[in-house]
This record gives C-alpha cells, structure tokens and sequence, in this order.
C-alpha cells in the first residue's frame, strides 16, 4: 500500500502538467538526440554517447525535484519513457537507439537498455521511499559517477573483471579503471559541495562504498543499486546532523 500512496501522493497536477510536459519531453528529445549526433557524426563510442545521455537525465531529475518536488520528477520519467520507447520502435541504425544500445550487449542491446531504464526508476522509487528527500544526493551520485565510469572504463579500460549478469549465455565485464573513476568522482562530488562537511573518513567511507556497489552490481543494474545506497548512505550520515536541511537545498 505504501507503494501505491507513494504514487498518488506525489501525482502532479494539472497545471504542472500542462505546463511542463512538453518542456520535459522537449528535453529528454534534445538530450538523447545529442548523445546520438555526437555518436554518429563524432564517432563517439557508445559507452560516451549513453553516458552523456545518462547525465543529462539524471541532473535533470536533481533539478526537478529540488525545484518542484518529486511530481516534476515524475513528469520528467514520462518524458524520458516516451523517448526511450521512441528510440526502441526505431530500433537498429536509428540515431536515438544507436546513442544507447552497446554493440557488446548484441544480440540483447534492446534489452539492456530497458534493464537500464527499470534500474533507474526502480532506484529512483525506492530511493525516495526510504529515504525520502535524501534521494537527491542518489541522483548526483549515480548522474555523474556512473557517467564517468562508462567512459573511462571504455577507453582505458585495460584490467577487465567479469561481473553477473542475467543473461547467462552473455560475458560481461568491467573495469578496474572505471571503477577507480568512481572513487575518484565521488569524492569530488562531495569536496565540491557547498555544504557537505564531512569528515575525511566519512568522504573516504561514501567513496568506496559507492565504488565497490557500482563494481558488484549486476550489469545493467548498477543505475538501481548506486541510487539506493548512496541515498542510504547521506540519510544515515546527514539525517542527524543540526544544518542537514541545508543540504537538501544546494
């Protein structure tokens, strides 16, 4: 039932609706069109143009709910929805789809980018949840850190380790350079805040929490477990501490 309340609580208006639909569905068009420009007409690889779109969505996603609650979030997820299924019925050679399906996911790319898609709202949902408006800090985490990671893990990715997936007949691996860019990201994300003052082993803490999470997940699933325990974690460290609505509001 919790579940159930948690959508119809957080359900947008109609003058929410009217007006900022078509602003966020603009967006997200924009957004995964770019990523899809920059792979098709700057050879970008893959593992760059999903990841540019990745961030855009999730910085987005911060933007929103800071600004208009999780109803905006909501109608930015719609957005997002639409587009995606837009990119899948294009399917193969496509602009759109191309930004998102890795070559290495053949002959499941459609697949993975849904994985992708459930693993994002599921984190997203069960972040806010739990947690409530530590959410937020789930989805500069994951927006940036895991936007990172891809890339990086892409181009100097040289020490591959294999990881689980669901897909047994499929071999999928990552990074120890990825990873590491994580750790690396993570730690930038939280000594550039204006009003995260943790302690150095607090920064260290989140750090490799998040970096050994994004490492262990399940391919395609590291989107829903990095939002979760990231939120997990800001609520665990924050929640107590005297100036902590101030950090809801960077």
């Amino acid at each position: 039932m919790r579940f159930i309340h948690f959508f119809l609580d957080n359900f947008p208006s109609f003058w929410l609706i009217c007006w900022f639909f078509p602003i966020a569905f603009l967006y997200s068009f924009i957004s995964l069109y770019i990523a899809g420009f920059c792979k098709q007409h700057f050879q970008w690889r893959t593992g760059f143009s999903r990841k540019l779109f990745h961030f855009l969505i999730f910085i987005a996603a911060f933007v929103c709910q800071q600004k208009m609650g999780l109803p905006g979030v909501f109608i930015l997820g719609w957005s997002v929805t639409l587009v995606l299924i837009f990119a899948i019925i294009k399917g193969d050679g496509n602009l759109f789809y191309e930004a998102l399906a890795r070559e290495k996911d053949a002959p499941y790319r459609t697949k993975y980018i849904v994985y992708s898609y459930l693993a994002t709202f599921f984190g997203g949902v069960f972040s806010n949840l739990l947690f409530g408006p530590f959410a937020i800090f789930g989805y500069v985490i994951t927006g940036i850190g895991d936007a990172i990671a891809e890339p990086i893990g892409t181009f100097f990715g040289k020490h591959q380790y294999r990881v689980f997936s669901f897909d047994k007949s499929k071999i999928s691996y990552r990074s120890i350079e990825g990873s590491l860019a994580v750790f690396v990201s993570v730690l930038l994300i939280m000594y550039i805040s204006p009003c995260l003052f943790f302690s150095f082993k607090e920064y260290l803490l989140i750090a490799i929490v998040c970096t050994v999470v994004e490492a262990l997940s399940p391919s395609g699933f590291d989107n829903m477990l990095l939002q979760i325990i990231a939120s997990f974690l800001f609520y665990k460290l924050l929640s107590n501490s005297v100036g902590y609505s101030e950090c809801l509001c960077i």
